[in-house]
Order: C-alpha cells, then sequence, then structure tokens
C-alpha cells in the first residue's frame, strides 16, 4: 500500500471516529455521552494536531538541513574553490587542514571558528573531517574542486546514504582513506558504488545498521579493492568467516 494511500486512509479513519463521536454526543440532550466516547473526540482531535505538528517540524528540519548544504558559489567566484569548501565545512562544524600546513581548522560547539584560514587561497584541502555533521548530497558538491583531498571522516554522519557514496567518484584521483562508519543510512548497495576508489588505502565501514550481512559484505569489499585496509569492528565475526566458507564453496563448485 503506498505512503499517499495511507495517508488518505489515516484520514477517513479520523473523520470517521470524529462523527461518530460527535454523533453519540448529540443523540442525547438529556444525559452527557459515556467517558469513553468522550475520550475518543479528545484523542481524535489531539491526535490530529500532533500529528500536524510533528509532519510541519519535519519538514522545517529538512528545509534547515538543504539550507546549510546549500552550494557557496558566491564564495567560489570571490575567493576561489578552496576557500568555498573551508568555510562550507566550518559552517558545518566540521575541520580541515590545508596541503603542507601542520594546522587544523575547526569549528567550536557553538559554530564558532577562526578567520585566518582565509589567508590560505589558492591552497587545496588534503584532510577533511566532517564527523557527526549534516552534510549530505547536496553538500558534496562543495569539495568537487578538492583534487588533492587524502582522507574524508564522515563517521556518524545521519545524512550520509547511498547516494552520496555513489558521487564520491569525484574524487577517485586522490582519495586514499575515508571513513564511513555508524552512518545510519548507508546500505549494502550503496557500498558497491565505492568500487570507483581505486586509489583507497584505508576504509572505515564498522558499526553500519542496515548491512544485513556483514561477513559477506566485508569480502566483497576486500575483493572490490584489494589494495585497501577495510576496518569493520561491531559485528559478529563469525558472519565473515561463514561468508567465506560460503565462497569458497560456491567457488570449488564451479571448478
Amino acid at each position: 500500500m503506498s505512503a499517499p494511500f495511507m495517508s488518505v486512509h489515516r484520514c477517513c479513519q479520523r473523520w470517521a471516529l470524529l462523527v461518530a463521536a460527535k454523533r453519540a454526543w448529540s443523540s442525547s440532550s438529556a444525559s452527557p455521552p459515556p467517558l469513553h466516547t468522550r475520550l475518543l473526540l479528545f484523542l481524535t482531535q489531539r491526535f490530529y494536531d500532533v500529528e500536524m505538528l510533528l509532519s510541519w517540524r519535519f519538514q522545517r528540519r529538512r528545509r534547515g538541513i538543504e539550507k546549510k548544504n546549500a552550494y557557496y558559489g558566491y564564495t567560489q567566484r570571490f575567493y576561489g574553490p578552496d576557500i568555498a569548501a573551508a568555510y562550507y565545512i566550518l559552517s558545518m562544524k566540521g575541520g580541515f587542514r590545508f596541503v603542507g600546513q601542520p594546522e587544523w581548522f575547526r569549528a567550536d560547539q557553538r559554530g564558532k571558528f577562526n578567520w585566518q584560514f582565509l589567508d590560505h587561497k589558492d591552497t587545496p584541502l588534503e584532510e577533511v573531517n566532517m564527523s557527526y555533521t549534516l552534510i549530505n548530497y547536496t553538500g558534496l558538491a562543495n569539495l568537487e574542486g578538492q583534487r588533492s583531498l587524502r582522507t574524508l571522516s564522515l563517521r556518524g554522519c545521519p545524512e550520509v546514504d547511498d547516494w552520496f557514496l555513489a558521487r564520491l567518484h569525484m574524487l577517485q584521483d586522490s582519495l586514499e582513506e575515508l571513513d564511513i562508519s555508524q552512518c545510519p543510512r548507508i546500505t549494502t548497495g550503496g557500498l558497491a558504488a565505492l568500487r570507483n576508489l581505486k586509489g583507497l588505502r584505508r576504509l572505515d565501514v564498522s558499526s553500519l545498521p542496515r548491512i544485513s550481512s556483514p561477513g559477506l559484505v566485508i569480502i566483497l569489499l576486500e575483493e572490490m579493492l584489494p589494495q585497501c585496509q577495510i576496518i569493520a569492528t561491531g559485528y559478529n565475526l563469525s558472519l565473515r568467516q561463514e561468508g567465506r566458507e560460503g565462497t569458497e564453496e560456491r567457488v570449488h563448485g564451479q571448478r
């Protein structure tokens, strides 16, 4: 049953309950309606109000996330792609390091940061840490021009999904280390897109809740990226062994 049909169905159910309650209330002018009828009417009205409030809050939150991940084209035109990318990262409460510079620029918990990064115009980024931020597929466009980006950490990012991983191919010539652990929206299908990152040397896929067969997935990642170290903690390691044994049995069967 589709989502729109379910929504209409719920509205019809609420309306029917509301009408039934009102009829019961008005049918007898001499005596008040039973307690359960009055309670039903109250809950029906309140449920509708709460559902509308939750829907409004969800839509407002989505608009806020999209606004945060907007493309910083204006900043890029005036300061170049490197400063624009740096400003986007700091505005999202992330951190980064420029190529050839030991200092990390980071935003604090209140979103405050040091504006001295403006002194490094035309200096590309080498390491970026966006862990636990709201970066999404749209915001990734702000890093598209970073051809020297070697390390990217996305640990615990709630908006990183399969579409996000598919777009990482734009960093395939430079990216060596990637951390996507604890990202709740990544599935097995999204991990398959990482085959384009042939330069990866370290990949952390620990504690991905939507991975149903972690043992088999780890084996497939090792086959896709033979030069890459796969970090996968937070899973039942016995599943990995079972998956490897199953793969070997299929290979022997084909022989």
